[in-house]
């Protein structure tokens, strides 16, 4: 299996480590711009409404749900090493590959 990708964004390591993370879009999309935009932190903006504390309490397990991976968004995790050597930009077209690997029974 072969996707077509758009590099959304690059970001260093959470923890300090010598890695990135790649996060990639779907070309479909970014074409059709189902993609909300992203603050330069690196997550969507979204604003919960609470009008009693009981609500705030029964949904707060949603807010940090949608704190993760932003819907739409394939994130890859590179060493520093990989990073260079491909030379990757927010906006390049990238295409992912999958294939299973072929086991011989003996």
């Amino acid at each position: 299996m072969k996707k077509e990708f758009v590099v959304k964004s690059i970001d260093a390591a959470p923890d300090g480590a010598p890695y990135v993370v790649v996060s990639l879009s779907s070309l479909k999309d970014v074409n059709e711009g189902n993609i909300s935009p992203m603050s330069p932190f690196g997550q969507q903006p979204k604003m919960m409404e609470f009008t009693n504390m009981n609500d705030m309490l029964k949904d707060i397990n949603k807010m940090f749900a949608g704190m993760g991976n932003p819907t739409g968004l394939t994130q890859i995790k590179m060493d520093m090493r990989e990073y260079r050597d491909m030379g990757l930009s927010v906006g390049d077209k990238v295409y992912l590959e999958l294939t299973k690997a072929e086991t011989l029974g003996v």
